[in-house]
């Protein structure tokens, strides 16, 4: 009945849509409803300090898959659905493409020493119609993203794409459950990536649970979001009044898709318990990216501004890992890590050893097991973490946050200690010159260590409306990104 050997624990990959850290009730919000995952962290350690490499959700899902930066896989904008061989999208040229194609996942590692990989629910890193990186099972949004209600469903068998009518997070369970049954039939171990799309827009009343959406509208004070102006550099979104005035109808949605996925992590854990397999099972839960929903006056991520932003509201993912009797229970670490770490990580807890491929491009993550196992890891792994969307590169300490966005700025400066809601921009004071120098002088040499030049994303107009082809000189010249959006004006007056 799936593994029961201590060495070779059954993994099950959490993985939700645009989820900021801070919408967790373990985390401190007091106003959503997540008991499952406030438990999972009860019997787990919550990771505080845990960072996406890129806020947009395709460069940040290659980065776990395969532990490598945007600038070395070369996804570096959310991957637009516009050449898929789908018929059910009723566009397309018939061409798809394999983003990550030659690339090493740490599923092909982990099918390669006796695992059974599963997907279940949202890819979004290029031909969803056809199962890649050593998943044997394949059930994914043939969107990549879309509606909670009508989504057309990818099986590894080969059919068509099917709609499914259920509500979409409901489906994701159902068909990780569908595989796990599956493993009971052996001894050997399996992975399973349980990939929602909550709580991603859209957020409307029609997309979620009546009953669930209207308490959080009719009763909830949603004092835990700022209500603030717009920000004037507001990417336009067809979902958001370009007053802010429909705030409260977005939250609730919001709101109501986490308690919903909430309800279907709870699914997956009972699964676990009522087969016997919660002991020998790792549990690892994240985001792909974070989420402003009124932060900063923002609505959306990394690219619901333009320039693009690099807030920790936008950074920063929750994180929560579980395995009873390996895993400390009940504490939360406060070191920096980041998706780049999971590859590395994921394998170590499993005992199957990385790639000794020596042509490979040098890895940028380090395996925090330690920390999972209570142990303690040098100071210096642990200290800084790096981010990247396009031209827009930012570096982050405990106490400093710096951002450069290349060529010509606007630059940011964070005193993270004295300002942790990164309110002040300091970048332009004179005393914090040197600081800055140096800042900016790590940041440059940790990618000029680990950027391939062919995949380099200063190279590439990424602006946040979503990449259309393969970058660098594999493209042959074709159009890569869509181009740079329009934004919102003149928004704090019109705000009051």
């Amino acid at each position: 009945m799936a593994s029961r050997d201590p060495d070779r624990p059954n993994i099950v990959f959490i993985l939700t849509d645009d989820q900021g850290a801070w919408a967790l009730g373990c985390a401190g919000n007091t106003e959503i409803r997540t008991p499952n995952l406030d438990a999972l962290a009860a019997r787990g350690t919550r990771l505080e300090n845990y960072f996406c490499t890129c806020p947009v959700s395709s460069p940040a899902r290659a980065t776990i898959l395969t532990g490598r930066i945007p600038s070395q896989h070369g996804v570096h904008d959310f991957i637009r659905i516009r050449q898929g061989r789908n018929p059910l999208l009723g566009h397309g040229d018939g061409k798809a493409i394999e983003y990550l194609d030659g690339q090493t996942a740490y599923t092909d590692i982990l099918a390669e020493n006796g695992y059974t990989c599963g997907l279940s629910g949202k890819w979004h890193v290029g031909d969803e119609c056809r199962p890649q990186k050593s998943f044997s099972f394949w059930r994914v949004n043939a969107l990549g993203n879309g509606p909670y209600r009508r989504t057309p469903m990818v099986h590894e068998d080969g059919r068509e794409p099917e709609w499914d009518t259920d509500y979409f997070t409901k489906v994701v369970t159902d068909n990780a459950i569908t595989f796990m049954d599956a493993q009971t039939a052996n001894d050997s171990p399996f992975y399973l990536s349980c990939h929602y799309t909550a709580p991603h827009s859209p957020w409307g009343r029609d997309q979620h649970p009546e009953e669930t959406f209207d308490r959080y509208c009719e009763h909830c004070a949603f004092d835990t979001i700022p209500d603030v102006p717009l920000n004037p550099t507001q990417m336009q979104r067809p979902w958001l009044n370009p007053d802010g005035s429909n705030r409260r109808e977005l939250l609730s949605g919001y709101f109501a898709a986490i308690e919903e996925m909430d309800k279907e992590v709870g699914r997956v854990l009972d699964w676990l318990d009522e087969h016997g397999l919660r002991e020998n099972t790792l549990v690892f839960y994240t985001s792909d990216n974070g989420m402003n929903m009124g932060h900063h006056g923002i609505f959306g991520k990394g690219n619901g501004t333009y320039p693009l932003n690099m807030y920790d509201t936008s950074v920063k993912v929750p994180c929560i890992v579980s395995w009873p009797s390996i895993v400390p229970e009940g504490q939360t670490r406060r070191e920096l890590l980041s998706h780049y770490d999971v590859f590395p990580t994921l394998l170590d807890m499993a005992g199957v050893p990385g790639p000794e491929d020596a042509s490979l491009p040098p890895s940028p993550g380090r395996s925090f097991a330690p920390l999972l196992r209570g142990e303690s890891m040098p100071e210096t792994d642990c200290v800084v973490v790096h981010h990247e969307y396009g031209l827009v590169r930012m570096i982050r300490s405990h106490d400093w946050k710096y951002v450069h966005r290349h060529p010509w700025g606007p630059n940011e400066l964070y005193d993270l200690t004295a300002d942790p809601g990164e309110i002040t921009n300091l970048a332009e004071v004179t005393e914090h010159a040197e600081r800055i120098m140096a800042l900016k002088g790590k940041l440059d040499a940790w990618f000029a260590a680990y950027a391939d030049p062919n995949r380099d994303g200063l190279h590439e107009p990424v602006a946040g409306t979503g990449q259309i082809n393969v970058v660098g000189p594999n493209a042959e010249g074709a159009t890569r990104f869509m181009p740079r959006p329009a934004v919102i004006e003149d928004l704090t007056s019109a705000s009051g």
